[in-house]
C-alpha cells in the first residue's frame, strides 16, 4: 500500500465508523475502537510523505561505487650525506726568500752605515716581500728603500751582478750588495759617498 492510498483508507474507515454508531442510535456513543481507528487514520493522513533516500547515485555501467581514496602524502627526499667539507688558508703562505751570503752585510745595516755617514736615508722601507715571485720577481734576499737611495743584497755575487747590469748607470754592485739609483735620483755627485760608505764596510 502507498501513501498515496492512505487519505481513502481513511474515509473508508471513519465511513464504517459512521455507520456503526447510526446502528446504535443517535444516544449511543462511538465505540473506542471506532475512535482509535479514526484517530489512526487521521494521525496517518496528516503524515507528510517521506521521499525514499539512496545511497548515493546509481551508475548505470553496473560498477559498484567506490569510495574515494585518501591523497598520498608527498614524500620529500632527503638532502644526499655531504663530505667532509675543505678548509683553504685565509691567506697564502709567506713567500720563502733566499738567505744573503754569509759575510754579505744585509741592507738594514748599509742604510744604518749610510745614516751615520750624514746620508740622505729619510723614510726607510723594508720592501724585501717584493724579492718574490709576486713583486719584482728578482730573487733577492733583502730590499730596503729610502728617498736617497734602494739598497738590493742578494743571495750570491753572480745574481747580484746580472741585476746590476739591466739598470745600466743607475746602479753599483760590491759583492752581493747593489745600490740603486732609478727611484731616488740621487745626483751623481752624492753617488759617489754612498759608495765609498758601502766599499768601507766589511
Amino acid at each position: 500500500m502507498t501513501h498515496r492510498s492512505l487519505p481513502a483508507v481513511g474515509v473508508l474507515l471513519v465511513a464504517a465508523a459512521v455507520v456503526a454508531g447510526c446502528g446504535r442510535g443517535d444516544d449511543a456513543p462511538p465505540s473506542s475502537a471506532a475512535a482509535g481507528v479514526t484517530s489512526s487514520a487521521v494521525q496517518a493522513t496528516d503524515l507528510p510523505s517521506v521521499p525514499s533516500t539512496s545511497a548515493g547515485p546509481s551508475r548505470t555501467d553496473g560498477a559498484t561505487p567506490q569510495p574515494p581514496r585518501s591523497a598520498t602524502p608527498t614524500t620529500v627526499p632527503s638532502a644526499p650525506p655531504q663530505g667532509p667539507v675543505e678548509r683553504r688558508p685565509a691567506s697564502p703562505p709567506p713567500v720563502v726568500l733566499p738567505q744573503r751570503p754569509a759575510g754579505a752585510p744585509s741592507a738594514r745595516q748599509v742604510i744604518d752605515a749610510f745614516q751615520a755617514a750624514g746620508l740622505r736615508v729619510t723614510h726607510p722601507k723594508d720592501r724585501s716581500v717584493d724579492c718574490g715571485p709576486d713583486g719584482l720577481g728578482l730573487g733577492c734576499s733583502e730590499i730596503v728603500t729610502t728617498d736617497g737611495v734602494t739598497v738590493f743584497v742578494f743571495p750570491d755575487e753572480t745574481s747580484a751582478g746580472d741585476v746590476a747590469e739591466t739598470w745600466g748607470g743607475q746602479s753599483y754592485r760590491r759583492g752581493a750588495v747593489v745600490l740603486n739609483y732609478l727611484d731616488a735620483k740621487t745626483p751623481a755627485a752624492d753617488r759617489v759617498r754612498y759608495e765609498k760608505v758601502l766599499n768601507g764596510l766589511r
